[in-house]
């Protein structure tokens, strides 16, 4: 079978290996769809903290089980998503109802080899049925479950006032769940055309460019108070550093974004705040779930973020363009 290979930062190439034998409790999947998501672009850079190489990247997934071995609920031919997170079942974190965040967690395309390849083996308790939507749309159900997740480890009210930093494909993800929360949602990114996308396609009132005197606007519109939620979607350090000063009191921050050096807050801004800082990491089948029945409803339209379509056999050369803020990708999808 074909694949892909990151064999060192910046550099792919194409090869072929064996197509995975079929284990028990395990699918044999044919991909069809894989969106190419910001650690894929960390990965292609260097800059992924949890990263060897070299690696086949991805995992948002969309497929078709051709082969199964005890895998209840499932059959040959179904169409599905894959939860690409593989947990160990057994540390604390497992124990505890949170797979998402496993001791030993093997996420597919960062820890293990993903799907840019002809056939992928997957665990039978990490396949999600896909529930009657097309292949693009389950591509980015993982994503989409990401800002899924970040809500719900916000608990996100009615009414509240949420700030997210970033608008790449997790930040508009959670921007889009925040909303459906009943959350007014305020949007800050660096880039101008991020924030157009915002406003004038997913419909957010308030998109604030990040260079700008954030804290006195946002003060305005929170009439003095300041969002009680803050969401880090940027992955950089000076915004997450910086992220703190937009909170109100008492408020929830929320860091989604990953990077690979230091957190460093003023503790007395910290403190005075009460703060409660969380980190959201990846996403349970709860998320994946939720996101299905959005966009079942009609909630979410996950079409919109898509502004690239690529060949499978173009990803090689396509791929630095990718990361080139003229082309203005929000969502690049690979046709396998």
């Amino acid at each position: 079978m074909k694949t892909l290979i990151c064999t060192i930062p910046g550099n792919f190439e194409y090869g072929l290996g064996a197509i995975p034998t079929l284990q028990p409790g395990h699918a044999i999947i044919k991909i069809k769809k894989v969106g190419i998501c910001g650690t894929d672009f960390h990965a292609f850079e260097g800059t992924q903290p949890y990263f060897d190489y070299p690696r086949i990247l991805g995992h948002e997934l969309a497929g078709e089980i051709i082969a199964l071995d005890d895998v209840p609920g499932f059959k040959e031919g179904d169409t599905v998503t894959v939860i690409p997170y593989e947990n160990c079942g057994h540390c604390v974190a497992c124990r505890a109802g949170k797979p998402n965040c496993c001791e030993h967690i093997a996420v597919f395309g960062v820890h293990k080899d993903g799907g840019m390849v002809d056939y992928l083996a997957v665990p039978g308790r990490l396949l999600v049925h896909g529930a009657g939507l097309t292949e693009e749309q389950l591509a980015m159900v993982e994503p989409l479950s990401i800002g899924a997740h970040g809500i719900r480890r916000a608990a996100v009210q009615q009414g509240e006032y949420v700030l997210i930093m970033g608008a790449g494909p997790i930040g508009l993800a959670a921007m889009e769940m925040a909303r459906i929360a009943g959350a007014t949602v305020i949007a800050t990114d660096i880039r101008e055309v991020r924030l157009q996308f915002v406003k004038n396609t997913l419909g957010i009132p308030h998109a604030l460019l990040a260079n700008g005197d954030v804290a006195t606007q946002l003060r305005t519109i929170t009439g003095g108070d300041l969002p009680t939620v803050v969401i880090d979607a940027t992955g950089n350090q000076q915004a997450i550093n910086n992220g703190i000063r937009y909170l109100a009191h008492g408020g929830r921050y929320v860091l989604i974004g990953l990077q690979k050096e230091m957190l460093m807050f003023s503790h007395p801004e910290f403190h005075k705040r009460e703060t409660t800082l969380m980190s959201s990491r990846n996403a349970t089948r709860a998320d994946f779930e939720e996101v299905i029945r959005c966009i079942k409803q009609g909630l979410v339209s996950p079409e919109k973020y898509i502004t690239h379509r690529i060949k499978f056999g173009d990803v090689k050369h396509v791929f630095p363009s990718l990361l080139d803020p003229r082309n203005e990708v929000i969502k690049a999808v690979v046709d396998m």
